[in-house]
């Protein structure tokens, strides 16, 4: 198991812990100084609305915060001891969006099953979201990034069904997406009660397990050696982490972030051993919930309870994140080859032409049923009458192409940056730079009014620009190495969801229109843009093919490629650049969470194409076809409604790439 690194130093989490406290304490005399003298007076018969205030609902608060800030701390300390990986926690992990989906289907299809205990359907939503992380990380030996991306992939594909639920039944999951986001906002102190209660049976197990933890720091083989059975202690390590979370998840939903950052800052303030970091990162993380809270109700005064303390604290651990990653220090696993060798179904026996001719007619017959294949008013389906077609038409086939073109482009994106990033797990959305588009056009839903088609195309190729700028800054130390560019990405990722989130909670109803943007509903194209997005999409294809040489000298990795004269940074700028570029022009067309990136490069190797010139086709033609064929079933499966294209592609998608990595799996 490799891991990474980051170097503590001298001394111990004391001081601090002390600076906190104190900063702490100088806050909540600010929020509470004046109220405190309400507690000393006696019971007045008469109605004291400033009393009951602050004993049923700021106090309560508090220590729920408090209380949420220990678990998520030492939800974190656990996952991160456990797997060896300190960028694990339950919000990179998708533990935490598993939940809040699964608390959010059970309220709009199954509210018996909160009858049983939201706790249960947490933790169930949680454990399935783990379940799927590992599996999907599996194949690479639960390597850091791998385990981490593909955490990020589960966390957008909840948050994409999430958002496609709220939109969809606004009237009654309004209230959740803002309490999602994690509001700390309570109504009296049975909630913490119950909180408290529910952490207190995990604190014995936690105890138990502190010193068989403590031995994986002397190595796997080591451990094993003194008589320590490492997998049941993994699992049972994570079992603990994904309770803690959940539990928390259940009472204030998703609190970001904490998780993450109380190990990392308990280990870099000079923590030495596992019982220490434990100790020091449930204390940092209570901490650390506790200051953003009194900020925030410090800062938004009586709107504080509609102000979500999770994405505060996203907002707050994002930069916390981007300033700890050139502190860390990655040790990855090379694999012996790039790219498996076919399988025998495969056989890699035809030419590589043969993949790309039958994904191209599938293109083709994708199109051809988009275009003329429709629902009758009574539900029936039948073919386009040659006398609509001078009618109907017109509005099809701008839409059909600008989906293609979406697909040529985030398909082939996805395949170079996977050959780029020697990392199956890669994807245009994990770079990041969706999230810069998705912010930029959220400023201007905010900020502009109702822009046009235009001018939220232009807004999101500025923000995807802007972000893809950031991300190269922050990785020029590294030498632009892939991965810290990745792991940057999820950090930029995370802070602008998080300012999406402060928007959305004020209760705008432009939210909802940003929302529906989100999940590709309402995509429309006019024959102009279509075709300039064709003709941009073509544009990249032939630019990419300008630089597979480049692309091929990598898989001999760095040092030979650098021998053979590859300039290794120029290179990887101009790659990833191109990677955005295609990003930042398809995401307008059809939203920034469709995963065609993701997997019509794993589609391709399972075709068995290796030669990259042909797999760049091949990817941008399969990424074609999954978007053309989304949006067509979006139009017609729920006729005569219309359902967002980005879910429909991602519902489609995400069995195909579970059943493709387990198939290459075994």
């Amino acid at each position: 198991m490799t891991a990474i690194t980051a170097s503590p130093r001298q001394g111990g989490p004391a001081p601090l812990l002390l600076g906190m406290t104190l900063l702490a304490l100088a806050l909540g005399a600010v929020l509470l100084g004046p109220k405190l003298p309400l507690l000393s007076q006696p019971h007045a018969s008469s109605y004291d609305p400033d009393r009951m205030v602050l004993i049923y609902s700021t106090l309560p608060r508090l220590a729920m915060a408090v209380l949420c800030g220990a678990a998520l701390g030492a939800s974190g300390a656990l996952l991160q001891q456990a797997l060896r990986n300190p960028l694990a926690s339950p919000t990179t992990l998708g533990i935490d969006a598993g939940a809040r989906l699964a608390l959010g289907v059970a309220t709009l299809f199954y509210p018996v099953l909160l009858g049983w205990g939201r706790d249960i359907v947490a933790l169930g939503g949680s454990a399935i979201a783990a379940a799927l992380v590992f599996a999907l990380s599996r194949r690479q030996d639960f390597s850091p990034v791998s385990l981490i991306l593909s955490g990020l992939l589960v966390t957008l594909y909840c948050g994409a069904l999430a958002a496609a639920l709220t939109l969809v039944e606004s009237r009654y999951l309004a209230s959740l997406f803002v309490w999602g986001s994690g509001s700390l906002s309570q109504q009296g102190w049975q909630p913490s009660a119950d909180l408290a209660l529910r952490l207190a049976v995990v604190v014995l197990p936690v105890t138990l397990l502190v010193r068989p933890l403590g031995l994986l720091d002397l190595g796997e083989d080591a451990a094993r050696s003194l008589g320590l059975n490492v997998s049941a202690l993994r699992i049972g390590a994570l079992a603990l982490a994904v309770l803690l979370a959940a539990f928390t998840t259940s009472a204030v939903g998703v609190i970001g972030f904490i998780g993450l950052v109380a190990p990392i800052l308990a280990r870099l303030a000079g923590a030495r051993g596992f019982s220490t970091s434990l100790g020091a990162a449930t204390a940092i993380g209570a901490l650390l919930l506790l200051l953003a809270d009194l900020a925030v109700q410090l800062a938004a005064g009586a709107s504080a309870d509609f102000l979500p303390t999770g994405a505060v604290t996203a907002l707050v651990g994002s930069p916390v994140l981007l300033w700890l990653l050139p502190r860390l220090t990655t040790r990855l696993r090379k694999d012996a080859a790039a790219d498996p060798a076919p399988s025998r179904r495969s056989g890699g026996r035809h030419s590589p032409a043969t993949p790309i001719v039958v994904l191209g007619v599938l293109l083709l017959a994708l199109a051809a049923c988009a275009l003329l294949i429709e629902r009758a008013p009574d539900g029936s389906w039948r073919l386009l009458a040659a006398a609509d077609m001078a009618d109907i038409l017109p509005y099809r086939w701008p839409r059909m192409l600008a989906a293609a073109a979406a697909g040529l482009l985030l398909g082939s994106a996805g395949f170079l940056l996977q050959r780029l990033t020697g990392n199956e797990m890669a994807s245009p959305e994990i770079l990041g730079v969706s999230a810069g588009a998705t912010f930029a056009m959220a400023i201007a839903f905010f900020v502009g009014g109702l822009p046009s088609p235009a001018a939220l195309t232009g807004a999101a190729a500025a923000g995807a620009v802007l972000v893809l700028g950031l991300i190269l800054l922050l990785s020029r130390r590294s030498g632009f190495q892939p991965e810290r560019m990745l792991l940057a990405g999820i950090a930029l990722s995370a802070l602008l969801d998080a300012v999406i989130g402060v928007l959305s909670a004020a209760g705008d109803p432009r939210a909802f229109q940003l929302l529906s943007w989100l999940t590709g509903a309402g995509f429309s194209a006019e024959p102009v843009s279509a075709l300039a997005s064709l003709i941009l999409a073509g544009t990249a294809l032939v630019l990419g093919l300008c630089l597979m040489r480049w692309l091929d000298l990598f898989q001999l990795g760095q040092t030979a490629a650098q021998a053979l004269g590859v300039p290794l940074g120029l290179a990887r700028v101009l790659l990833l650049a191109l990677v955005a570029a295609g990003t930042a022009i398809a995401t307008p067309l059809v939203g920034p969470l469709t995963f065609a990136g993701f997997i019509a490069p794993h589609l391709v190797r399972l075709l068995g194409v290796r030669r990259s010139g042909a797999g760049l086709f091949a990817s941008g033609f399969a990424g074609a076809a999954l978007l053309v064929a989304a949006d067509w079933l979006a139009r017609t499966i729920a006729f005569p409604f219309q359902l967002p294209t980005g879910l429909v592609a991602s519902l489609i998608g995400a069995p195909i790439l579970l059943w493709l990595l387990q198939r290459r799996a075994a």
